[in-house]
C-alpha cells in the first residue's frame, strides 16, 4: 500500500496529462438526447477507449438494443485480488443557450477555479479521475479494475438493463465506484447513501372540440388552457408541499443547511420565498417535489381571442427514498383524475421512471473509502448526504449485482451547475477526488 505522501505527489505529476485529456474529451460534443450528434457520442466513446487502452487495459465499445455506446474496458489485478468497478458515462447533456455561456460550451476554458465546459465535471470528470487514480497507483494495481464508461445515462439510460444482463459476467465486482454526484461543499467531501427517484407525464385536457370566439363563448364555456392551470395548482398547497395522496415523505440526516446558503446556491431571485415545510436537506434530499416541465399551447405571438380547445403539460415527480416509481405513477393519475376540473376530458400519459435509493454505506469498503477520503481531504471526514436528484442506474447496478458495495462519490460541487450554463469543475477540489480515489484502489487490495 503505497503511503499517502507518495500517492499525493504521484496524483500530482499525472494530473497535467490528465487535464489535457479531460479537455479533449470535453471538445467532443456527445449530447445523447441529439440524434443529430450520435457520431460524436461514438467519437468520445472512441476516444475514452483508447485512453484506457493507453493505460494497458483491453477495452472494447458495446452497445444494446441499439442504444448508444459504452465503454467496456478490464485490466487484471493479483490473483485473488478483489474486483473494483469504476463508473461513469461520456455523454453529456445539450448545452442550451449559447448566449448563456461564458466562453464557448465545448471549448474547455480556466478561470479562477475552475475549468468550464459541457462534461468538465458531469461526467468527464469522472473519466478523467480514473484515469489519474490508475496512473497514479502505478502498473502494479493490487486489485482487478474493470471500467464500464455508459453512454446515454443523460437520457435516462434506457439499454443499462440489457447491457448489465449481457455483460454481467465481466461487470461482476466486489466494489462499484461511481463519482457521479456531488461533495457537501468545497472542502468538505460527501458519499451520497440516498437519492430521490423520478417519474413524469404528460396531461391532456380538452374542453372544446375546436377553436370559438372568447367574446361570445367566454363565461359559461371553459377553455383547456385555464383549466389544465386550476388543475397543476393542485399538486402543491398553500406553502407549497406536494399534496398527492400516498407518495412518501420521510427525513434526512440531521445536516445545517442555512437558508442563506441555499438560496445562494439555487441562484434564487430576490424576493422570492422558498417553499415546503421541514429543515432545507429534508425537503431537498427526503420529500417528494413536483415541477412542471413545459406547456404545449399558443404562443403570446399567435394568441387571438379565442378559447383553446386543448391544452397539455409535462410534470416531473421527485420521489423520496421509501417510495416506488410504480406506486408514484399510480397515484398521481389517480389525482390528476380527481382534480380535473369542469368535466374536462383528461388523457394521462406515462413517461420515464426511476426508482429511488437508498444505499446502506456500512462494511469494510466503505470504512475504506471514509479513510480515503478524509486523507485526501486532510483530515476532513466526508459526509453521509442525500440527493435530491435521481441517478436511476444505481438502482439497476444494485439489482443486477446484489453482493457489491457500492460507493457513490462527487466530483461536483455545490456550484458546478450541472445541466446549466457555465458548467464548472473545481480543479482543487478534483485533485483530491483522484487522490482520494488513488487511495481507495490502493487501499481495497489489502481489505
Amino acid at each position: 500500500m503505497a503511503a499517502i505522501d507518495d500517492l499525493r505527489s504521484r496524483v500530482a505529476d499525472v494530473l497535467p496529462r490528465t487535464r489535457l485529456d479531460l479537455e479533449a474529451l470535453v471538445r467532443i460534443q456527445s449530447v445523447s438526447a441529439d440524434p443529430a450528434r450520435a457520431g460524436e457520442v461514438l467519437r468520445s466513446a472512441e476516444a475514452t477507449a483508447e485512453l484506457l487502452r493507453g493505460e494497458g487495459f483491453d477495452a472494447v465499445i458495446v452497445s444494446a438494443d441499439g442504444g448508444a455506446p459504452a465503454v467496456l474496458a478490464r485490466r487484471a489485478g493479483p490473483d485473488g485480488a478483489p474486483t473494483v468497478l469504476l463508473y461513469a458515462h461520456h455523454d453529456v447533456q445539450p448545452e442550451g443557450d449559447h448566449a448563456g455561456w461564458v466562453s464557448p460550451p465545448f471549448e474547455p476554458t480556466e478561470r479562477g477555479d475552475r475549468l468550464y465546459g459541457r462534461g468538465a465535471a458531469d461526467d468527464k470528470a469522472g473519466i478523467a479521475a480514473h484515469l489519474a487514480a490508475i496512473r497514479a497507483v502505478g502498473p502494479d494495481l493490487p486489485v482487478s479494475i474493470t471500467v464500464f464508461v455508459e453512454g446515454e445515462e443523460e437520457v435516462s439510460s434506457p439499454t443499462l438493463t440489457a447491457l448489465l444482463s449481457e455483460h454481467a459476467k465481466a461487470l461482476r465486482a466486489d466494489v462499484i465506484v461511481i463519482p457521479d454526484s456531488v461533495n457537501w461543499d468545497v472542502g468538505t467531501p460527501a458519499l451520497t447513501t440516498s437519492l430521490r427517484g423520478c417519474v413524469d407525464f404528460v396531461v391532456e385536457l380538452r374542453t372544446l372540440q375546436h377553436a370559438v370566439h372568447s367574446g361570445m363563448w367566454g363565461g359559461p364555456v371553459p377553455d383547456s388552457l385555464t383549466a389544465l392551470c386550476r388543475l397543476l395548482a393542485t399538486f402543491h398547497d398553500d406553502v407549497g408541499d406536494v399534496t398527492v395522496e400516498g407518495l412518501v415523505s420521510s427525513s434526512a440526516a440531521d445536516l445545517a443547511y442555512p437558508e442563506d446558503r441555499v438560496r445562494a446556491e439555487a441562484g434564487l431571485a430576490d424576493g422570492v420565498a422558498l417553499i415546503g415545510t421541514g429543515s432545507f436537506v429534508d425537503r431537498i434530499w427526503a420529500k417528494p417535489s413536483a415541477t412542471v416541465l413545459a406547456l404545449d399551447t399558443t404562443r403570446i405571438a399567435d394568441a387571438s381571442n379565442t378559447l383553446i380547445p386543448v391544452s397539455r403539460a409535462k410534470v416531473s415527480v421527485r420521489l423520496a427514498p421509501g417510495d416506488s416509481a410504480a406506486n408514484a405513477m399510480e397515484r398521481l393519475r389517480a389525482h390528476v383524475e380527481r382534480h380535473t376540473p369542469w368535466g374536462a376530458q383528461v388523457t394521462f400519459t406515462p413517461g420515464e421512471v426511476g426508482d429511488p435509493f437508498t444505499i446502506d454505506a456500512d462494511g469494510p469498503a466503505y470504512a475504506v473509502a471514509r479513510q480515503a477520503f478524509a486523507d485526501a481531504w486532510d483530515g476532513t471526514a466526508p459526509v453521509d448526504i442525500g440527493v435530491g436528484g435521481s441517478i436511476p442506474f444505481i438502482a439497476e447496478f444494485a439489482a443486477a449485482f446484489p453482493d457489491a458495495a457500492i460507493i457513490v462519490t462527487g466530483v461536483e460541487d455545490p456550484d458546478t451547475r450541472a445541466h446549466g450554463e457555465n458548467e464548472g469543475l473545481h480543479l482543487a477540489e478534483f485533485a483530491r477526488v483522484c487522490l482520494a480515489e488513488a487511495l481507495l484502489l490502493s487501499r481495497l487490495g489489502t481489505t
